[in-house]
């Protein structure tokens, strides 16, 4: 006999069950709608971006990571030089390249900045 709970009321307790498929349904759940929200969309973006990276060219009109137009004048399989000015180059790693733009946008912004001056 137990001080606390009588012995009638311990023997009339139902014993615990192991939870069937309804207790995996909800983590199940919770884990598809993350690789739905979170990881596929992630996914398709660098597959994208590797896709993008891979049809670089000389003359293509690009934007850095770091927020520079150019247009590449040569590039490898590890680097890119990009023509940001008239005789004005860089060197940026191919994957820093983050998007390309429209034909004729960096010759757009160019002129726009020399009346600028």
């Amino acid at each position: 006999m137990s001080l606390f709970i009588s012995d009638a009321v311990a023997a009339a307790a139902p014993a615990a069950q192991q939870p069937g498929i309804e207790g995996m349904l909800f983590p199940l759940a919770i884990l598809v709608f993350f690789y739905v929200l979170f990881i596929r969309p992630q996914a398709k973006r660098t597959k994208e971006k590797k896709q993008m990276v891979a049809a670089l060219n000389k003359g293509v009109e690009v934007v850095t990571s770091g927020g520079i137009l150019g247009k590449i004048a040569d590039l490898d399989d590890n680097f890119v030089k990009i023509e940001i000015a008239d005789n004005t180059f860089i060197y940026v790693q191919r994957h820093n390249i983050e998007t390309m733009m429209p034909k004729g946008t960096f010759k757009a912004v160019t002129k726009k900045v020399t009346l600028d001056k």
